[in-house]
């Protein structure tokens, strides 16, 4: 049986991780089993998603194989997009360069600040009152 052929990478965003599977092919994605159009509704979460495979023109020669779990859509498209990203270097070091460059191996650290006890929120206050 020949070995199938596929790059790992793992892309994180928020709380939301993506695992994320290259395999040579024809340009197909498969998002937790579900079609890409239908997982990622807004074209900004498509774009997202997409952009590692177009900065180095190589969208038509991957099928795009993902798991994602946890966070929101637009958090996962990120976390997928980094996944992408990570995979491309896997199967050429030489990549790493234009995707720096462009920011797609960066983690984002942002992330929800916690409440703090004796207050509202994360910054907001409970109403002070002198009298």
């Amino acid at each position: 049986m020949a070995d199938l052929v596929q790059y790992y990478g793992t892309g994180r965003r928020k709380s939301a991780i993506a695992r994320v599977f290259l395999r040579p092919g024809t340009g197909e994605w498969k998002v937790n089993g579900k079609a890409f159009d239908v997982y990622f509704v807004t074209e900004q979460q498509r774009a997202a998603a997409k952009k590692s495979l177009a900065v180095v023109e190589m969208a038509a020669n991957f099928d795009v194989v993902t798991t994602v779990r946890s966070g929101g859509v637009a958090a996962q498209a990120d976390a997928v997009k980094m996944g992408v990203a990570r995979a491309l270097i896997e199967f050429n070091p030489e990549l790493r360069k234009a995707l720096k460059a462009e920011l797609l191996l960066t983690r984002d650290a942002r992330v929800k600040e916690r409440k703090k006890y004796g207050q509202k929120g994360a910054r907001k206050r409970f109403q002070f009152s002198k009298r």
